[in-house]
């Protein structure tokens, strides 16, 4: 890594920018010194102008990768070189709003059903009961679970926000046996270790790209057409509770949502909601000429 480079990783660091955000800011910043063989701090405005030009023209990057790539450069430019930044308001980049893939219960069973590890049948069965991001269900700590009130207390979850989620009763139960497998003091899904059997005495989790692979290798297995990740169990999970009647605020508390704007994404992918919608404008426009 370059020193350059390096003092970025630091000023990230300083401003409490998450990990996997520091890793991916890095990366874009990178992409665009082997673009142009120099370090960025030599780069004129009209180089930058061409380089975002190049990344929407040519490489028809998608509009998120656009929207990591501006705002890495932006950060190097502001907090690290200390300079103004040199596009202004220039760049403009609309952003994608896609409605989320969604599984139906008999789908999430279907596909949880072809996994034969069990530590990441368990996992992933977690996540889809409780509504958690993938590193969220992988890094579990045993001091979470509050099984007086049947709660989970997620730490440091999206944006360093902490919040409790509803933990059902036959979860529980399965974690309970899951942990008795292993008896790790910490660590709910503790890591296997070089041999594989030093579970008990692990001082980190599973790694979650393991649990991402034997997702999708279930998926496959199950035939599933639908383009899912760990993550669609999550707004799988969300659907399934609009469809069941609950509300949506309540939704957007457990799933540590700032805005009801973002939960609200999710009636859209409801059949009950729509078909509610329907009768209503049915009785409505019944009596019309």
């Amino acid at each position: 890594m370059t020193a350059l480079r390096h003092r970025m990783r630091e000023d990230m660091q300083l401003r409490g920018l998450a990990p996997r955000t520091q890793e991916s800011y890095l990366a874009a910043v990178r992409q665009l010194a082997v673009h142009y063989a120099r370090s960025p701090d030599q780069l004129s405005e009209d180089e930058l102008r061409q380089y975002f030009l190049y990344l929407r023209n040519e490489k028809q990057v998608a509009p998120n990768t656009a929207h990591v790539a501006l705002n890495a450069i932006r950060f190097l430019y502001v907090q690290t070189l200390q300079r103004p930044w040199p596009l202004g308001d220039l760049m403009r980049l609309p952003k994608a709003r896609h409605l989320p893939v969604v599984l139906t219960p008999e789908e999430v069973g279907s596909v949880l059903s072809q996994i034969r590890r069990p530590a990441y049948r368990v996992c992933l069965s977690l996540i889809y009961a409780c509504g958690l991001r993938l590193l969220e269900g992988v890094q579990l700590q045993v001091c979470q679970i509050d099984s007086a009130r049947m709660l989970l207390r997620i730490q440091g979850g999206k944006g360093k926000k902490d919040r409790y989620v509803p933990l059902p009763l036959r979860v529980l139960l399965r974690l309970r046996d899951h942990w008795r497998s292993h008896r790790n003091p910490v660590w709910l899904f503790p890591s296997p270790g070089p041999t594989h059997d030093q579970h008990a005495i692990a001082t980190r989790p599973m790694d979650e790209r393991s649990v991402q692979k034997a997702f999708h290798a279930a998926c496959l297995a199950r035939g599933l057409t639908k383009p899912a990740s760990v993550h669609t169990l999550r707004h799988s999970w969300a659907t399934h509770l609009l469809e069941s009647g609950v509300n949506v605020r309540l939704i957007q508390v457990w799933m540590g949502h700032s805005s009801l704007t973002t939960t609200a994404i999710y009636t859209h992918c409801t059949r009950k909601a729509e078909q509610l919608a329907a009768d209503a404008l049915d009785v409505l426009t019944a009596a019309l000429p």
